[in-house]
């Protein structure tokens, strides 16, 4: 069983003020704190499974994997490296798990390559952040996004299934995103921040559900311009339903609608999975002084 990694809003206070995300593995065997799978589910948010809580690696003891009654800890003897940098035994047990990890992560990886958008999107990705673009009568409309922090929390126990290691549950990536809309013939942007409720209906319980939601309207200027910050923000808490319902009608009429959130979510999942397996390759490689 994989070492999980800890959904990064986690509730423990110690975990939270130690890093901003840290690192929660998934347990491999004989270790057992807890699993969680990683991969894509049948829709966005009946998916959305946060990894479980699981200690830090310093606490835990290694009897099991021929450690001793020491465990890890960090007052373990030092070797010496080239690079000058301190290492202990510790570093090592750390090293050799992080290569299981990375195996095994890739062994569950559901895209090998990013999947592609349908409507003629074209995707640019910077590391985390991710923008779509395309062109449609006159207009450019593009859909940026950032898949840091974008698992949702889930405090809810695992059922006996899970438990019983029969099923694992999928971990989904929801991220908000910005919808930019910029007319050829006009100095202005219309920006629509958009993002998944958490309280959405799920895919078959209510067939014209939208599984989106605009939290925000402004304008703005086009291109790399700063954008203003003294323009005015339409909040959506307190909107008419009937302008709401043309604000929708308007990003689907441009392609944004439940079809292409549903293919964001693949892609935000996929983009997601693919930088904490490279976060792990980088941590391995600093561990070990690479």
């Amino acid at each position: 069983m994989l070492l999980a990694r800890a959904l990064r809003s986690c509730s423990s206070s110690a975990l939270a003020a130690a890093a901003r995300r840290p690192l929660q593995l998934r347990p491999t065997a004989p270790w057992q704190p807890g699993a969680a799978g990683q991969g894509l589910g049948s829709g966005p948010a009946a998916a959305a499974i946060a990894r479980p809580f699981t200690r830090s690696l310093w606490v835990l003891r290694g009897e099991s994997h021929g450690l001793g009654s020491g465990g890890l800890l960090r007052g373990s003897p030092s070797v010496s490296c080239s690079c000058g940098g301190l290492h202990t035994e510790g570093d090592k047990a750390f090293a050799e798990f992080l290569t299981d990890e990375i195996k095994e992560e890739k062994k569950i990886q559901k895209h090998k390559a990013l999947p592609k958008m349908s409507g003629g999107w074209e995707l640019q990705v910077h590391g985390t952040e991710a923008k779509l673009a395309r062109k449609v009568a006159g207009e450019t409309i593009t859909v940026s996004f950032n898949i840091n922090n974008s698992i949702p929390p889930s405090f809810d126990e695992p059922s006996e299934e899970q438990k019983s290691g029969e099923q694992e549950p999928d971990i989904t990536s929801t991220p908000n995103f910005i919808v930019e809309v910029t007319k050829d013939d006009t100095k202005q942007t219309l920006v629509l921040d958009c993002h998944y409720p958490e309280d959405e209906v799920g895919p078959g319980e209510e067939g014209e559900s939208d599984i989106f939601a605009i939290q925000e309207v402004s304008f703005q200027p086009p291109g790399d311009s700063d954008w203003e910050e003294n323009s005015y923000t339409l909040n959506t808490d307190s909107l008419d339903w009937a302008l709401y319902d043309h604000l929708m009608d308007f990003l689907a009429d441009r392609g944004v609608d439940n079809t292409f959130a549903d293919e964001l979510v693949e892609l935000s999942t996929a983009l997601e999975h693919q930088e904490y397996i490279r976060f792990l390759e980088e941590l391995k490689r600093f561990v070990k002084c690479q």
